[in-house]
């Protein structure tokens, strides 16, 4: 059954957006008062100061998706059967910048990171909070297939963008066929959308076909469910349908053995 939940939640994504919106904000703000402007109009700044605050935060705050994720899917196999399906999430431009902003790396704008800047970018990328359950869905015959705890996570930076790559293994036995993998953040905060082919690794015989999702159905089903506002209207403090599903992509995993 569909939840309600934040549309603000707790978990990893939102709380990168808000110190990002945050310390955008304040670079806004002591640019400011750095100024003349202060000089000239010091009865404004209360009026000025919640407004830059407020123009910073709001297009993350009232709409969804927030954000916009490329993602590499690869299934691992050990002989016959899938152990592991690793993911490579690729970050668009405008987050890769406000984030290296935020953080105050790659300042100079070479797109080269000196060693303590990728250890900077690597410690904030791979923060999950514990409420975070990493966006991954492995499914068979219709009922969830455990997923262990993330390995070999990686964070890079290439062109001014931001990847990081991790491995979720998967827990106790499985069949090879009749494998569904579905990449979505529940609450529609990250939209996902998957780079290219999906690919293999320990077996060559193996193909993965995509479901587009039905966005008409899945835009319907908000509108129901938010009795007909519109979704850019629900502010950071109300509840947002649990509707991520239903704008995912659905790989069909088969193999010929």
């Amino acid at each position: 059954p569909l939840r309600l939940r934040k549309a603000a939640p707790s978990g990893r994504p939102f709380a990168l957006w808000r110190n990002i919106a945050e310390g955008l904000a304040r670079r806004v703000i002591t640019s400011l008062l750095a100024s003349k402007l202060h000089c000239i109009i010091p009865n404004m700044r209360n009026l000025i100061l919640p407004t830059l605050f407020a123009a910073s935060f709001a297009p993350m705050a009232q709409a969804h998706p927030h954000l916009f994720v490329g993602v590499d899917v690869a299934i691992i196999y050990d002989g016959d059967a899938p152990t592991a399906v690793k993911l490579t999430w690729r970050y668009d431009d405008f987050f890769s910048l406000l984030l290296t902003s935020d953080l105050g790396i790659d300042l100079d704008g070479d797109l080269v990171l000196t060693d303590d800047e990728v250890a900077t970018l690597t410690a904030t990328v791979a923060a999950w909070p514990a409420d975070f359950g990493g966006d991954l869905e492995v499914m068979q015959g219709g009922k969830p297939v455990g997923l262990g705890t993330r390995t070999d996570h990686t964070v890079a930076y290439v062109d001014g963008l931001i990847s990081e790559t991790h491995i979720r293994p998967i827990t106790g036995p499985i069949d090879p066929n009749d494998l569904t993998v579905r990449v979505y953040d529940p609450f529609y905060y990250i939209a996902y959308s998957l780079n290219g082919p999906v690919t293999f690794e320990g077996r060559d015989d193996c193909t993965a076909g995509v479901i587009p999702p039905d966005l008409n159905a899945a835009y319907s089903l908000v509108d129901e469910l938010l009795y007909g506002r519109p979704a850019s209207d629900v502010g950071a403090d109300e509840a947002f349908p649990e509707v991520g599903a239903e704008f995912a992509e659905t790989i069909v995993v088969s193999c010929a053995g």
